[in-house]
């Protein structure tokens, strides 16, 4: 099938039409929180005490170690306390970026600043019931203590913009409402105080765990040799768990033979556009992104486009990924557990266009699943890699030209003065 007919084939698509209904802009957020204070004045009264049901947990980043850590609760949507967490299950639901900020909105985190993030015997008090909320494999009840009348910061920086967690009330104490429910596997990490976190995060994943499961044990500080078990924040535990993950599944398919033809797979979803182009050889793969001006990370609607990209060869890499950050791992994870699946191996380029229609981030989520969704159903096919870069460039808001210039992959492809016209 060729790019113009896959095309033509993926506008008529039912997907197509579901994640074009998902993208339209909102910016009621700030009604929304105003929703939220009634509803947690209603149900937190008199000494501050209140029940809820906590899906998930956060650590934050500022002040490390001094880190803030809290329990999150759905405040007035105890019922379905599992659809507030970041899952795989958001993308099937084909959510908006307007969704995405009101489910994080709603979980109210009740949190504490920590002395020190070393946790390893720390099954009492707030961090303890933490815990427990993290490694159970469905919501827990719990019933925290604020402390004193609750003042719930309902500050909204461009800071809480960019990673939306909802507002944040201090917390005096918290006590499980439940005996929590946890998987033997889960068990099994935390009974060997000799099993580093690698791969314990390698063992929960071929036992069925996703990695949003896994990063959320990770930060609450519930994997790894005992002596060294700590709280990660939540942000480094995702690219933690995405980069472990991948490097196994890398070191997996090395061995297997390659991918026969030029394959190019395409996805959109939340204002993004991703283009994977699948080539005979070995491993190698790089990510491309192109920032259109006026989007969440390229605000300056006269800016221009911005472009990054991050690359790795057969071994992997020894650096920083500088331009990508987490992104690079998500895409990475979701075109590996392809060619694992498949059992073969490929060059990798993964081009990500970020329109302006990405009014706010949602997080990195929704690159791992456009990625791993863009292998589902027809792609189109190429005779060279050269062509299928030269073919996805046509659909791009960049040239040929510029694209090589950026991209490691497509640079070393044979260029006509027609490229740069």
């Amino acid at each position: 099938m060729r790019l113009d007919e896959y095309m033509d084939l993926e506008a008529e698509g039912e997907r197509a039409k579901r994640r074009r209904l998902a993208q339209e802009k909102s910016y009621d957020i700030l009604d929304h929180l105003e929703q939220f204070q009634h509803r947690f004045e209603e149900t937190v009264q008199g000494d501050s005490l209140f029940g809820s049901v906590s899906p998930s947990i956060f650590v934050g980043t500022s002040n490390y170690p001094n880190v803030s850590t809290g329990i999150l609760s759905p405040v007035g949507h105890e019922d379905d306390a599992a659809r507030f967490e970041t899952s795989a299950g958001w993308y099937d639901e084909g959510v908006s970026i307007d969704d995405v900020f009101q489910r994080r909105t709603s979980l109210l985190n009740s949190n504490q600043t920590t002395k020190s993030v070393e946790v390893h015997d720390a099954w009492d008090g707030f961090l303890g019931v933490q815990r427990e909320v993290a490694i159970a494999d469905r919501p827990v009840s719990v019933e925290i203590g604020l402390d004193g009348t609750p003042d719930i910061d309902f500050d909204v920086t461009e800071n809480d913009i960019a990673t939306p967690t909802g507002p944040r009330a201090r917390a005096q104490s918290a006590d499980l409402a439940e005996n929590p429910h946890v998987p033997r596997p889960v068990e099994k990490t935390l009974e060997d105080d000799d099993w580093n976190a690698e791969g314990a995060m390698n063992y929960l994943y071929r036992r069925g765990f996703d990695v949003y499961d896994i990063n959320t044990i990770l930060s609450a500080g519930a994997l790894g040799q005992g002596r060294n078990r700590k709280l990660v924040p939540t942000r480094w535990s995702i690219t933690a768990v995405d980069d472990t993950v991948g490097k196994f599944l890398r070191g997996g398919i090395q061995t297997n033979p390659s991918v026969n033809s030029v394959e190019i797979h395409r996805e959109e979803f939340l204002g993004n556009a991703f283009w994977v182009i699948l080539a005979p050889g070995d491993w190698e793969y790089e990510l491309v992104e192109l920032k259109a001006p006026g989007s969440v990370w390229n605000p300056d609607p006269d800016a221009g486009m911005w472009l990054a990209a991050d690359r790795e060869g057969f071994e992997g890499r020894t650096g920083y990924v500088e331009e990508t950050a987490g992104a690079y791992h998500a895409s990475r994870l979701g075109v590996l557990e392809h060619l694992e699946e498949r059992g073969r191996q490929a060059k990798a380029l993964v081009v990500r266009h970020v329109s302006d229609d990405y009014w706010g981030p949602v997080g990195v989520w929704q690159v791992r699943e456009s990625i791993r969704n863009a292998f589902d159903g027809e792609h189109a096919e190429a005779e060279t890699f050269a062509a299928a870069v030269r073919q996805v460039a046509e659909y791009l808001p960049v040239s040929l030209a510029d694209l090589r210039r950026k991209s490691t992959m497509a640079s070393g492809l044979q260029m006509n003065l027609a490229d740069f016209s």
